[in-house]
Formats: structure tokens, sequence, C-alpha cells
């Protein structure tokens, strides 16, 4: 079976990617699940994926997407948080194109890979929802797809869902819960829910000295220097959650 590392909310978050890439070196393949870019190290953080070539899979969340929207002129609503429009004013032409042209789910084997839900980029459900939550969001799925991958809240968990596997990755860039960048790696037995070492003050130093992103030292004293609890996010969450 080809070993799968699954990264998911990076947000242009460089020194977490780089530790997290260095933790998932056995990876045949690297699934990007969505919401790669938006953050204070967007340019960078899309130039060190493009490099991995052939080995990376990308998949588009909800933040690429408004992203590309925010570059082009095109997004009317307003921004989900600061640094997103900041992000897009950065990123290189090519590099909106590669947002825009990223698929929503990616199926290798009989694993779907996505951001939020198999059917919509900010769907919410969550560790906790009820099986008949999980009924609605996989209504139409294809019986061979035995696990759904995703992201979007932040938070890793793995759990069976009517003889589904349902794991969510956590977060690279913005983890939820506990410190540290959170993924997945997938293989032959089984999957496994890692987290990689992180010196958060050294992150946050490198963030400020190396981005140019205005509110930096705000966005790293909120996510790299302190983090939301998972009952935070749970309780902010499931008002979104419940369909």
């Amino acid at each position: 079976m080809t070993t799968v590392a699954v990264l998911a909310d990076i947000h242009g978050v460089l020194p977490a990617l780089e530790a997290v890439l260095a933790d998932a070196r056995e990876a045949d393949l690297i699934v990007l699940a969505g919401d790669i870019a938006s953050g204070p190290q967007p340019v960078e953080t899309l130039d060190l994926l493009t490099a991995l070539g052939d080995r990376a899979v990308w998949v588009r969340g909800n933040a690429d997407r408004e992203l590309v929207e925010m570059a082009r002129g095109t997004y009317d609503a307003e921004p989900p948080d600061p640094v997103s429009p900041w992000a897009a004013e950065q990123l290189r032409p090519d590099q909106v194109e590669l947002l825009a042209g990223l698929p929503t789910t990616v199926t290798i084997g009989d694993a779907l890979f996505c951001h939020a839900t198999p059917r919509d980029d900010e769907e919410m459900v969550l560790v906790d929802s009820p099986i008949s939550r999980w009924a609605q969001v996989f209504d139409g799925l294809p019986d061979p797809v035995r696990t759904v991958v995703c992201g979007h809240t932040h938070m890793p968990f793995a759990r069976q869902v009517d003889r589904r596997l349902v794991v969510n990755a956590g977060s690279v860039g913005m983890p939820y819960g506990a410190p540290g960048p959170s993924w997945a790696l997938l293989t032959a037995d089984g999957v496994q829910l890692r987290r990689s070492a992180l010196d958060a003050t050294a992150a946050a130093e490198r963030i400020v000295s190396e981005s140019t992103y205005p509110g930096r030292e705000e966005w790293v004293a909120e996510y790299l220097l302190s983090t939301y609890s998972d009952t935070e996010a749970l309780e902010a969450f499931r008002p979104r959650a419940e369909g």
C-alpha cells in the first residue's frame, strides 16, 4: 500500500510545514488537504510545496478558494480574517492559477481526501456529530470509498461512521486542542494521528522576522504562542455543525 501523509490547514506557516515535512519523509505521497496558503507566509509555503513535485497531491480548501477570489477581485463578502486579503495580494499570478485549478476531492485507492466534507469545502462536521449528520454529509458517496480524510476544523480525530473510517488530520499551521503541528499518516497498518515537535517561540520569532504581514505579531501570539482548547473550538463550531 502507498504510504500517505495528510497535511491539512497549513495556513501559510512555513516553520510548522518544514517540521512536518521532515517527520513525513517516509511517506510516498503528501496529500495537502486544503487551506494551504492563507497565513503569514503564503508565497514561501506554496513554493516549498510546489518543489515536492509529483509527491504532492493537492486539494483545495475554502480559504484557498477565497484567496483566488480576493486576488482576482471577485470576492464580495466580509473577509474571514485580517490575514487573508493581505495573503491574496502577495501571491504571484502562477500561484493564483495553481490554487484556482485544484480539485476539491482526490481519491487514492479506497480513500477519499477532501477539505471539509466530500460535498462542500466549508461544511462543518465534528468528532461527536451524530451518525444521522454524517449520513447527510456522506449521501451519494460511492460505496467503494471506505475511508474519508478531511481537515477544516483544525482538530484531529479518527472514528468509525457506518463501516467507514473518518479521519481528520488536524492542522499543521493553526492546531486546536494541543500545541504542535498535527497531521495524519495512512499506512497498510491503519491510520496514525501524528504531532510534530515545534519550538513555538523560535517559529514565532522567525515569522515576525521574515513575514511582511502588518499584523504578524498579533497573529503569532494568537496561533503559535497560545492554543485554543478543543472544548473552546467545539463549542464555537457546534452551531455550524448541526446542519
